[in-house]
């Protein structure tokens, strides 16, 4: 049984070395002041400076956050009442048609749904810029959400609604009080993961974006074909720690949610 653990957990290191050491030989040389990545000359903060004098790209962090951010609540709203909807359909096929339907737009290629929302928005002549992305970035958020609060709804005990309703709680206060508080951790999963697939998509946003408005993945593409420049280092640094900072606050939000229900188990 030690040596099971001892591989499982040499095997988990492996993995996660082989999954960090890029990004963390990226942090390493975005404080290199040789601004290559093949020496290290000295410690410098010069590319992190630049990072933040640059305008321009503080208005492209600025159109990346407002977009992600956007993008999540409104497909958070709209994926807890898809998620809901489906829940409430009694036929198993068409329960199972409709999850199929969810499903296979998350594990579409992303080049693919770039291009049919490319060819959408050309047709029905929306301009490519702030709009397109908000809606591309919601339309491919939605499954995410639908797939993170559904099993919350499936945890659920249909008698907690029965008995508010036999209590004489309407039908907002059922779902103001009873389900929206039961599938809160489903609700701020699908949240995060929205947020942070928008901020992390190229793809996508590289067919529907247009001349004047960018994203950080986008520009970060940009800047790299034109050449090595440690600048993109300081930009990925900045982004991986607010990654970091969005799964540390997801932690916390879910570990202070789930103290309510494990008081009420106790009770």
């Amino acid at each position: 049984m030690k040596k099971k653990f001892k591989l499982s957990n040499l095997y988990l290191i492996l993995v996660f070395a082989i999954l960090y050491a890029p990004i963390f030989y990226l942090m390493f040389y975005s404080f290199n002041a040789g601004g290559t990545m093949h020496n290290f000359d000295g410690f410098t903060l010069d590319w992190y400076k630049e990072v933040f004098a640059d305008t321009r790209l503080l208005i492209i962090v600025l159109n990346t956050l407002v977009i992600a951010l956007l993008s999540a609540l409104i497909s958070t709203v709209l994926g807890v009442f898809g998620a809901m909807a489906i829940h409430e359909v009694k036929r198993r096929r068409t329960k199972n048609t409709l999850l199929s339907l969810n499903n296979i737009l998350i594990v579409s290629p992303d080049v693919i749904i770039g291009a049919s929302f490319l060819i959408m928005f050309t047709i029905i002549g929306i301009r490519l810029g702030f709009v397109s992305v908000l809606l591309s970035h919601i339309a491919f958020s939605v499954p995410i959400v639908v797939i993170m609060v559904l099993p919350k709804l499936q945890e659920m005990s249909p008698t907690l609604i029965d008995a508010a309703r036999d209590l004489g709680a309407s039908q907002w206060d059922v779902l103001t009080k009873v389900i929206l508080p039961f599938i809160t951790p489903g609700i701020f999963a699908g949240f995060f993961m929205a947020l942070t697939y928008s901020l992390d998509d190229f793809a996508v946003t590289f067919f529907v974006t247009g001349n004047g408005f960018s994203t950080l993945s986008v520009e970060i593409y940009s800047m790299a074909r034109q050449g090595i420049s440690l600048t993109i280092n300081a930009l990925s640094t900045l982004l991986f720690l607010f990654t970091i900072l969005l799964v540390i606050g997801y932690y916390f939000i879910t570990q202070r949610s789930a103290r309510p229900q494990k008081l009420g188990v106790r009770e």
